[in-house]
């Protein structure tokens, strides 16, 4: 079975996000996050997909399709980071961390898991979760695990719309960087949050 330091489930805003920070820590001479591997697991439906994204921060008006695209190129740039066309089924955990189970039958495990699969449903067996109805969807019928602070269990994460976040893409990449912030720290045993400046900026 094929250990991850963390694996993400979701492939939208929030879950790219999340991952792009976590691989933006290779290559800053941190000796601990060097050999950290990180899994996520994209089906490809993010809403995104059939977004138009013209209030951003900061971002040229860009359809969301390409704008996941790009995200997906930073995130090869940096290294580390497996992606998986694959459905998880069931996560599991024990004293080892968590296990996580694809309907191809594959399973990997992880120190960290992060759940963002977006707020239509969530039926991944074999964790005890409270999924409760979404206060803040416009749209009924739509979901979120509660959590504190984004985590739901032990080490396990919760962001995007699944976390009971708005619909728009700054607020749930937001929750990625922070999710992903987090779990660096804890790898770290310190407070850790990655900025770059230019080279030529003292």
């Amino acid at each position: 079975m094929m250990k991850y330091s963390v694996i993400i489930v979701g492939g939208g805003a929030s879950g790219l996000a999340c991952a792009l920070t976590l691989a933006s820590s290779r290559g800053r001479g941190w000796q601990w996050a060097e050999d950290k591997k990180y899994l996520l697991f994209d089906k490809g439906n993010s809403d995104l997909n059939k977004a138009y994204l013209k209030n951003v921060p900061g971002l040229d008006f860009m359809t969301g399709k390409d704008l996941l695209e790009k995200i997906r190129k930073q995130i090869q740039d940096w290294g580390g980071v497996e992606m998986l066309q694959e459905e998880v089924t069931e996560i599991t955990r024990d004293d080892q961390g968590y296990t996580v189970k694809t309907s191809s039958g594959s399973s990997y495990s992880a120190d960290y898991v992060v759940l963002a699969t977006g707020f239509h449903g969530f039926d991944i067996k074999g964790l005890d979760l409270e999924v409760v109805e979404n206060p803040k969807s416009p749209k009924p019928g739509r979901v979120m695990i509660k959590h504190k602070d984004f985590e739901v269990l032990p080490n396990l994460f919760v962001v995007g719309t699944l976390a009971g976040l708005s619909s728009h893409f700054a607020s749930c990449a937001g929750s990625g960087v922070e999710v992903a912030c987090e779990i660096l720290s804890r790898m770290a045993g310190k407070r850790i949050v990655i900025h770059d400046v230019p080279d030529n900026q003292t």
